[in-house]
């Protein structure tokens, strides 16, 4: 019997839904929606806030060299334990990892604000990202426990207004503290945020189902699956920065992440209860879907990177004038997801919305490549457009995945989608800042000067940047590609109301 008919008869059996635990009231999904904003604010303010300090922060310790793993160290502990958390949830509940997260959070932020030196800061931003890690896949885990698949794309876009509020108010706060306080401040705001977060969720969470059924957490493939992403990161985010892509260094790291990948193939086969589940992953839903939200993603990270550069370079803005240029395209992810959610609650074929939004984004980006050195109007408006597509695709694409497993597996399934979409966004960022740096024939060490003399003196140097940048943008039209693409192809299942939701077998 297939898993569909299963799912079905399950459905269709009045005791088994009555084993369905009790929906929350909106009263009280109200109550845990606001906790759930605090911290998607939270974690989307981190992202932001540290950015505009970093110069401050190398000078008052005396350390640029080492600057750039203030960022690295937060990006690979929070990827690596997406999967953690979501399998962790599915053994010990929604309630205990989401606190857990926050707290190790919190910590990591204290660490970070006392830090005399540059190895405790980045020692700080390491434990500050495997906290942070769990913030995320715990909100969109938390949100289907607490709603149906139709009503999930509304609560998702909602959260998108936190990450506006967050994106606008970020680097203009972070800049501000750094020029007028210390920079230590930056990390002690999060303190009394993640606290009243956790309060706020500790007690408002209390009624949320209980886990699906009893796990063993495989700690072999865990330990495995975080040892291969950690040797990606180290090689996309260090290669043609610090050391050649060629560099003994590179091919070693990328070596041994294929070793530890292939591993992880062999073992998953093996384990009794595997870290990360052979159904889900061979789920075609969450495979598809995992594709098209990491790809547009990929797009999404690449663009707040490089486009700063590229409006700065090619249309000699200056960098506040980039940084503003960047504002709608961050602004317009929501009216993307609203958009989205809306879909899923009114529309049997709910995926017209993100068909039409990535049709849209995939243009935009065509056009920047066809005409890279378009006036500036018009860039800012293609870089909008790919906002809004982007942001059309995440919440069909989380509700889909989850939808597509069983209410046990919700959690891993989860935690895989951001895992994957993570080790994408770099391996993108890495793709078109090699592009961008071969086509410059320029290497900058992250933290250094090289790329404010880039923006300044481009153009003395005789060097067609639009062109340069006109092979970026392809690469982000590719990546904008295969999302569109992985869309149409994954299938559009019938989201479940209240009492269709099946019990975990």
């Amino acid at each position: 019997m297939s898993s569909l008919q299963k799912r079905a008869e399950a459905a269709a059996d009045p005791e088994a839904v009555a084993a369905a635990p009790p929906r929350l009231t909106h009263p009280e999904i109200r109550r845990v929606f606001y906790g759930l904003m605090l911290g998607g604010f939270l974690q989307a303010l981190n992202q932001t806030i540290v950015a505009s300090a970093l110069p401050t922060i190398g000078r008052e310790l005396n350390d640029f060299h080492n600057l750039s793993w203030v960022v690295i160290a937060f990006l690979l502990s929070s990827t690596i334990v997406a999967p953690l958390y979501g399998k962790l949830a599915d053994i010990h509940g929604r309630r205990g990892m989401m606190l857990v997260a926050l707290g190790l959070f919190s910590a990591g932020s204290m660490l970070c604000a006392l830090a005399p030196d540059m190895a405790t800061l980045i020692a700080g931003r390491t434990l500050q990202g495997i906290g942070g890690g769990g913030i995320v896949p715990m909100i969109q885990i938390i949100v289907a426990d607490m709603v149906t698949p139709r009503e999930r794309g509304r609560y998702q876009a909602y959260m998108g207004t936190a990450w506006i509020a967050a994106g606008t108010l970020g680097p203009a706060l972070g800049g501000i503290i750094a020029q007028n306080w210390h920079w230590s401040m930056i990390f002690w705001l999060n303190v009394p945020l993640g606290l009243l977060t956790a309060a706020l969720l500790n007690r408002s969470t209390r009624r949320l189902p209980p886990a699906g059924r009893r796990h063993k957490l495989d700690f072999l493939g865990a330990a495995l699956v975080m040892a291969a992403a950690t040797l990606l990161l180290l090689a996309l985010t260090t290669g043609g920065t610090r050391v050649p892509w060629l560099s003994p260094t590179i091919l070693a790291l990328v070596g041994g992440a294929i070793l530890f990948a292939v591993t992880v193939a062999w073992w998953l086969r093996r384990a009794p209860e595997p870290f990360l589940p052979l159904t889900v992953l061979k789920n075609p839903v969450m495979r598809l879907g995992t594709t098209a939200t990491s790809c547009a993603m990929g797009v999404m990270t690449g663009f707040m990177i490089y486009m700063p550069l590229y409006f700065q370079t090619v249309h000699a803005l200056t960098p506040t004038q980039a940084g503003l240029a960047l504002i709608p395209v961050i602004v317009l992810t929501t009216p993307g997801s609203m958009a989205s959610g809306r879909a899923m609650m009114h529309l049997t074929h709910y995926k017209l919305s993100p068909y039409l939004g990535m049709t849209l984004a995939t243009l935009a980006t065509a056009s920047l490549v066809v005409w890279p050195d378009m006036p500036v109007m018009w860039a800012v408006i293609a870089t909008a457009v790919v906002g809004y597509g982007v942001g059309s695709v995440f919440p069909i694409a989380t509700v889909c995945v989850q939808n597509a497993v069983w209410r046990h597996e919700v959690g891993i399934a989860t935690g895989a989608l951001n895992f994957f979409r993570q080790l994408t966004s770099a391996l993108a960022v890495a793709i078109m800042g090699a592009i961008l740096l071969a086509g410059l024939g320029f290497a900058p060490e992250r933290g250094g000067t090289g790329v404010e003399v880039l923006a300044a003196d481009a153009g003395a140097f005789g060097l067609d940047v639009a062109g340069v940048f006109q092979w970026v943008f392809a690469a982000a039209l590719v990546f904008s590609l295969i999302a569109f693409i992985a869309l149409v192809l994954m299938e559009e299942r019938p989201l479940h109301g209240a009492r269709e939701m099946p019990p975990s077998p």
